[in-house]
């Protein structure tokens, strides 16, 4: 029997976009991001990406979430202070704001899980904090591979099971039929989370779409956190922040997600209301690549929902 994947993370999956459109639609209206003015260069990699993670979850606590008192006078920052931080995680002030600025790179173990536990950070960001500390240019990696083509034989052999191939920035490399059937904007080629932010008819589909994205732009964070760098990372930052307000509210969060597996309600113009599951597995042999799948409870009417949209 082959094997493709192991589960990693906990928190929930994400989804693509038409990168590829020439005349990318903005989304709906959204609740305002209380940084109205960034540019395109807001979400774009810095120098210093450990110290931008730190900076960004420091700024989403309040004294109250961590049991500090407010304090006197007015906060001339959002957010906990670094002092408090550094208190919090039991370092100096010093070394601390040294962290932020990137004059320290590499903290020991002891340093970022005492920080982890300061900034409240789950399993999944716990292990994103620590990998950042740890970065190293990545080589190049191969465009497919073998276990690439070999998954893709499989989700075609699959008629009651809804499958695509993505890579590491959400572009999408192979859909079988059903994918097809069930969510038209997911198409090779295109990119799925551009899709779920971009096209409102992928949006519409998605009841729960504001949890979705939300998490979806968390899992990205968390793939392309880690090599900002490279070109097509940097391509798909800009074209988000050029024409999302959704990606441009949440992206400078630094929210962290991983895969997993979990159930989303869907309004389908053919096939009706469903309830589909959902799981995502990063794809054994190939780094870069997972396999984000939809399936119906056997006796289910979404089973039988599915296997309409498969005769189709």
């Amino acid at each position: 029997m082959l094997t493709l994947f192991t589960r990693w993370g906990e928190a929930q999956p994400h989804f693509i976009s038409d990168a590829s459109a020439s005349s990318p639609v903005p989304d709906p209206p959204t609740r305002q991001t209380s940084r109205p003015d960034l540019s395109i260069q807001f979400g774009m990699p810095s120098p210093h990406p450990l110290g931008d993670y730190l900076r960004a979850r420091r700024e989403l606590l309040h004294p109250d979430d961590v049991g500090l008192p407010e304090g006197s006078g007015r906060r001339r920052v959002p957010g906990l202070r670094r002092s408090e931080v550094a208190i919090l995680a039991g370092i100096s002030t010093e070394y601390y704001v040294k962290l932020e600025q990137g004059q320290e790179s590499h903290p020991t173990e002891q340093v970022l899980d005492a920080l982890s536990r300061a900034l409240r950070l789950d399993a999944t960001a716990t292990s994103y904090l620590h990998a950042l500390a740890r970065l190293t240019d990545r080589p190049p990696q191969p465009a497919a591979s073998r276990a690439v083509e070999r998954t893709r034989w499989l989700i075609n052999s699959w008629p009651m099971t809804a499958a695509m191939i993505l890579d590491r920035h959400n572009d999408i490399v192979a859909t079988n039929p059903l994918m097809t059937a069930l969510v038209a904007g997911y198409q090779p080629g295109r990119n799925s989370l551009a899709a779920l932010l971009l096209d409102p008819d992928v949006r519409k589909l998605y009841v729960e779409w504001e949890g979705l994205s939300m998490r979806s732009i968390g899992l990205m964070r968390s793939r392309v956190g880690l090599d900002p760098g490279h070109e097509r990372a940097q391509q798909l930052i800009a074209q988000l922040t050029r024409d999302s307000a959704r990606f441009r509210e949440l992206w400078h969060r630094h929210d962290i997600a991983g895969m997993t597996e979990g159930t989303h309600p869907m309004n389908h113009p053919v096939a009706g209301t469903l309830s589909l599951h959902f799981s995502h597995f990063p794809l054994v042999g190939s780094e870069d690549h997972s396999v984000f799948l939809y399936y119906a409870e056997p006796g289910s009417r979404t089973e039988r929902a599915l296997a309409e949209l498969a005769g189709r």
